[in-house]
This record gives structure tokens, C-alpha cells and sequence, in this order.
């Protein structure tokens, strides 16, 4: 039986690394390791079955307060990479000038808070999706957030000199952006409300998110990794990972009327719709397959991931012969994690198994579990 969820936890899937000076990092190795794991990433691209095995390493404090300033996420993240090393694995990790998810609401003259030792957070201004609509903006790159993420990749590149894969900063959905405007519980009721209204400002977000995408994709060049954030990423794998983690609260057709056309036309831009959400969205499945464009979707698969996880079978079933890369979490020993991996795949399907395991010993012996079994 494996082990619950840890409320306790400050990142359950986060691993302590120790920071590395840009100065001090062996860039020629990881870039001869990244290389070296290439061809194997091509082919899975560009096959319709197949397993590969991505050990995540999460650095503490990054996707929180140490956002905040750019020295210290790039040495953290560095570390990760470092660290990353010791574990064997089919897809190298990357880095992510990661600032917050709220950047949205800067566009509408609106800041971060900053709570001691979390992310930043904001602070949704608007009462109703027309005030949206008839506020004014400015795009994301001429931002305080936009310009600190722009920055942050400059500063990134640098460093690394391109040696090193660099992924989109967080990119979130239409839908989880507009409820960084408006109150959730009224952005819901305003989908019955105003619903042209509701997919007006869809489409603004989206029209804002691609803009600033493209000015992030400018600066990382041919070292992007995609599809970023929470995904497995590769220079060699494409399309854009969208959080949309408000669209399982819908009911499938307000999604799919609403929603649907902004979250494709966001992929459509950067050659393929990846789907995120948290917690348990089996019962959406049917709904997310209908998005054209879509090549990959992640999920989590252990009760150590998500207090609410997937079940895994449920996923194997319905992705069976879809062409859909399923990016599998499983936070967990090797044998719990095996346990949802072998429940998952299906040999006509592709899937990358997101490990944690604490040892490399123990994720030595996972990936050759996880191997048997392609």
C-alpha cells in the first residue's frame, strides 16, 4: 500500500539541492549529456508507441519565494541539474525562469504580494468579465512581472551560453489566467451569465499569452525545451504545456464552447496543445481528446503526488492508440511507483514515467523495471 499525501510538505515533488554558481558548473558535461539522450527523444517524437523515463528534479525554493530574485533560482536550478545526474534517465532536465503564474494580471495594472516563503500571489481586481473587457492593458513584456521574466531569461541565457535546455516560463490557460482577474466562484457564474463576454476575454488572454511567448521564444532560441514547467521536456518534443486546472471544474460543453478555440489557438502557435491540470480529471478525459492539436497531456498517478490522484488504468484505457503522450507523475518507491506505471502503459501508447525516487540506486532499479515493460 503506498503512502498518502504530505500535508506537511512544502513541495512533495521537490528534492533539496545544493546551489551551484554559474561559474562553477561543468556546462560541457551536461551539455555532452543532454546530447547523448537526443536521438532517443527524437524517437519517441516521432513514434506512435513507446516509454521514456524522466527522474524530476524539482529544486526546493523555486517555484516559491526564490523567484524572486534571478542569481538565486539560476544556482538552485543548477544545482537540480547537477543532482540530476545521478539518476538514470532518458530526458535531461532544464531550467525555467519561473516568476509567479499571475503575470496576466500585471497587464491590468495589478502586483504581486509576496507572502514570507511562497510564491507570489495575486489579487483578482475586477467584478465582472465586461469590466475586463473595458479596462485597460498593456501587453505582458512591458509589465513589471513580464519584464522580470524577460530578464530573468536573459540573464539565464548569459550564463549558460545556450548549453543548457530553458523552457517557457509557466505557461497557464485562458481559463486559470481569467480567474487571476476575476473571483472564481464569479467567473463561474458569469460562463451563464455572459457567456460571449466570458469567451471574449478568452481570446484576450490568449491573444496576450502568445504575444509574450513569442518574445520569450526569441530570446531562448534553439535552446528551448518543450512543452515546459511541470512536463517532461526536450528540445526535441514541441507544443506549448498549458495549466488548465479551472477546466475540470466545467461542465464539458461550457469548456468546450468557451474555452476550447483560445486554449488551440495557443497550440496551434507552438506546434501542439499540451494539457495540465491537477488532481483527479478521469471523468474530463473525453473533453480534453477533443482538442485539436493536442499531443500530450500529464497527470498525477500516486497518492505521494496528489491527494487526489488518477487512476491509472482508467488513463491507459482511454489514451489506448490515441497518438497522446501521457506524462505520468509518480511521487513514491520504486515499487509503488512501478505498481501505477505497469497499470498505465499500453504497448501501443506513448508514455514518459515522471520518477522521484529518493536514491540513485533505487531509480536505477525503476528504470530498469520501467524498461522491462516496453
Amino acid at each position: 500500500m503506498g503512502k498518502t499525501f504530505d500535508t506537511n510538505s512544502q513541495d512533495s515533488q521537490g528534492t533539496f539541492v545544493l546551489p551551484v554558481l554559474p561559474e562553477h558548473f561543468d556546462f560541457e558535461h551536461y551539455q555532452a549529456y543532454e546530447s547523448s539522450l537526443q536521438e532517443r527523444n527524437r524517437s519517441f517524437t516521432n513514434s506512435t508507441h513507446g516509454l521514456l523515463v524522466y527522474r524530476r528534479v524539482r529544486a526546493n525554493g523555486v517555484f516559491y519565494d526564490k523567484c524572486r530574485d534571478k542569481k538565486d533560482s539560476l544556482a538552485l536550478q543548477l544545482g537540480a541539474l547537477m543532482a540530476s545526474l545521478d539518476y538514470e534517465a532518458d530526458i535531461a532536465n532544464f531550467l525555467e525562469p519561473w516568476y509567479g503564474i499571475g503575470y496576466i494580471a500585471s497587464c491590468f495594472g495589478s502586483d504581486y504580494i509576496w507572502h514570507d516563503k511562497q510564491a507570489p500571489a495575486v489579487l483578482p481586481k475586477f467584478k465582472t468579465v465586461q469590466e475586463i473587457l473595458s479596462s485597460d492593458y498593456i501587453p505582458i513584456h512591458q509589465t513589471p512581472v513580464g519584464k522580470h521574466i524577460l530578464e530573468m531569461i536573459e540573464y539565464f541565457m548569459d550564463k549558460t551560453k545556450g548549453r543548457v535546455p530553458i523552457s517557457f516560463s509557466d505557461v497557464q490557460s485562458p481559463l486559470n489566467m481569467l480567474s487571476y482577474l476575476l473571483p472564481v466562484n464569479d467567473l463561474f457564474l458569469e460562463i451563464y451569465d455572459d457567456p460571449d463576454a466570458v469567451s471574449s476575454a478568452a481570446e484576450l488572454t490568449a491573444t496576450l499569452l502568445i504575444e509574450f511567448l513569442n518574445h520569450q521564444k526569441n530570446l531562448i532560441g534553439s535552446s528551448l525545451a518543450s512543452p515546459g514547467h511541470g512536463f517532461a521536456s526536450s528540445r526535441a518534443f514541441r507544443g506549448v504545456g498549458m495549466s488548465d486546472d479551472n477546466a475540470i471544474m466545467l461542465q464539458p460543453d461550457d469548456y468546450l464552447d468557451l474555452f476550447r478555440a483560445s486554449d488551440e489557438r495557443i497550440g496551434a502557435a507552438f506546434n501542439g496543445t499540451v494539457f495540465h491540470s491537477c488532481g483527479n480529471w478521469e471523468n474530463k478525459i473525453s473533453m480534453v481528446r477533443q482538442l485539436k492539436g493536442l499531443t500530450a497531456v500529464d497527470g498525477a498517478f500516486s497518492q505521494e503526488t496528489d491527494p487526489s490522484p488518477n487512476d491509472p488504468a482508467v488513463f491507459g484505457a482511454a489514451f489506448m492508440n490515441s497518438g497522446v503522450i501521457i506524462n505520468a507523475r509518480a511521487v513514491g518507491n520504486a515499487n509503488d511507483s512501478y505498481s501505477a506505471f505497469l497499470s498505465l502503459y499500453r504497448k501501443n501508447q506513448r508514455l514518459i514515467a515522471v520518477t522521484y525516487c529518493k536514491t540513485p540506486e533505487e531509480q536505477a532499479k525503476l528504470y530498469r523495471l520501467l524498461h522491462s515493460m516496453d
